[in-house]
């Protein structure tokens, strides 16, 4: 994350501005997000960051940005959501989602079992929004932005208390509802 100096220099900036003043944060974390990504995927960091803002413009073109964290959080979000839809797009009849690839050793590749676990955590994920949205945002930031544990209880203006309950029941919570849906 850019250091707190940089912080007041991207108070009140439009989108692209903001993306100018943080594109080589954004593409650390895209090329962060990808390498978790199973092999095959053949989105690049600079077009997920590319994508993720044309999301954010989209959905509010004249919003001005109170922070960077702002911004990140909205395109770390934005980012998940772009490789949440192309994991549901590959799985998708349409797509030959009921097709396997097979490996020359004609053993079932890695990337498949990777797609249904992004869908499946992603669904987790929702569930919990609706149960307890602290948590969830606590755990996309954890995940999703690659924030610490103390930076995302700075982002969410949690205390050190507050931020290690709310990632205790975040975690614990995923965790069950993983392990009924496996």
């Amino acid at each position: 994350m850019p250091s707190d100096t940089s912080h007041d220099m991207v108070n009140s900036l439009s989108g692209q501005e903001c993306l100018q003043f943080l594109y080589d944060e954004l593409r650390r974390l895209a090329a962060a997000k990808l390498a978790l990504e199973a092999p095959g995927q053949t989105l690049p960091p600079t077009a997920l960051v590319h994508e993720a803002y044309l999301r954010i413009m989209q959905a509010d073109p004249e919003r001005p940005w109170g922070s960077q964290r702002d911004f990140l959080i909205a395109a770390a979000e934005a980012m998940r959501r772009i490789l949440i839809d192309r994991a549901r797009a590959k799985r998708s009849h349409k797509r030959g989602g009921e097709m396997h690839r097979v490996a020359l050793s004609l053993a079932l590749p890695a990337p498949l079992r990777a797609i249904e676990d992004q869908i499946a955590f992603d669904e987790v994920l929702s569930r919990l929004e609706a149960h307890h949205a602290m948590a969830a945002q606590y755990i996309k930031l954890r995940f999703f932005v690659g924030f610490s544990h103390h930076e995302t209880a700075d982002a969410l203006q949690l205390t050190r208390r507050e931020a290690d309950r709310v990632w205790k029941l975040g975690r614990a919570w995923v965790f069950r509802e993983l392990a009924r849906e496996s």
